[in-house]
C-alpha cells in the first residue's frame, strides 16, 4: 500500500471532517478510498456500453389510471435488463416498487427513465453501480462470486416466465 500525504485548505479540511462524522468513518484513509471509488464509478457510468447493476425505486398511487399496467408493460418491453421486481404496499393508496436491472448502462437507464417518467410515478430514484461483469454463455445471466468465506462458486440463472403467474 502506498502512503500519500496531501494538504487541504482549512475550510475543505473542516468539510472533510464533517463528512467523516456524518457518514460514520473512523478512518480518513477509508473515506478517501471510498470517495475515489465513487468518482471512478461515476466516470464508468457515463459510458452507455459499461455493464452495470441498478436498483430503481419509485412510489406511485395504485389508483392512478392504468399506471401499474403501464409500468408492467414497460418492464416486459425491457426483459433483457429487468431481473427482479419487488412490490410493497406502503399505505392505503401508495405502493413502492423496486426493480433490479442488469445490463449495459444505456439500456438500463432507458428502461429506468421510461418507468420514472410515467405520469403518476412519484419520488423515483436510480442507484446505478458499474460492474465488471462479463457474459458467461451469451445470455448475461451466468456469474461467479465469492462470499465472505473461503469458497467461490458459479450460479446459472434460468429466467423463465411462468405463464400461469400474474405480473
Amino acid at each position: 500500500m502506498k502512503r500519500i500525504t496531501f494538504s487541504l485548505p482549512d475550510d475543505t479540511a473542516e468539510r472533510f471532517e464533517a463528512f467523516l462524522a456524518e457518514h460514520g468513518y473512523t478512518n480518513r484513509s477509508e473515506a478517501f478510498r471510498d470517495l475515489i471509488r465513487k468518482a471512478e464509478a461515476d466516470r464508468l457510468s457515463a459510458s452507455d456500453d459499461q455493464p452495470c447493476a441498478a436498483v430503481v425505486s419509485y412510489v406511485f398511487n395504485h389508483n392512478e389510471r392504468r399506471l401499474a399496467e403501464r409500468t408492467t408493460e414497460t418492464q416486459h418491453e425491457h426483459l433483457d435488463v429487468v431481473h427482479s421486481v419487488m412490490h410493497v404496499h406502503v399505505g392505503p393508496e401508495d405502493c413502492l416498487e423496486s426493480l433490479v436491472l442488469l445490463g449495459k448502462t444505456g439500456a438500463v437507464l432507458e428502461a429506468a427513465n421510461r418507468i420514472l417518467a410515467e405520469p403518476g410515478v412519484r419520488h423515483g430514484r436510480i442507484n446505478l453501480i458499474p460492474s465488471e461483469a462479463k457474459d458467461g454463455d451469451g445470455d448475461g445471466h451466468s456469474h461467479g462470486h465469492v462470499h465472505g468465506h473461503s469458497h467461490g462458486h458459479e450460479h446459472k440463472h434460468d429466467h423463465k416466465h411462468d405463464e400461469s403467474s400474474e405480473c
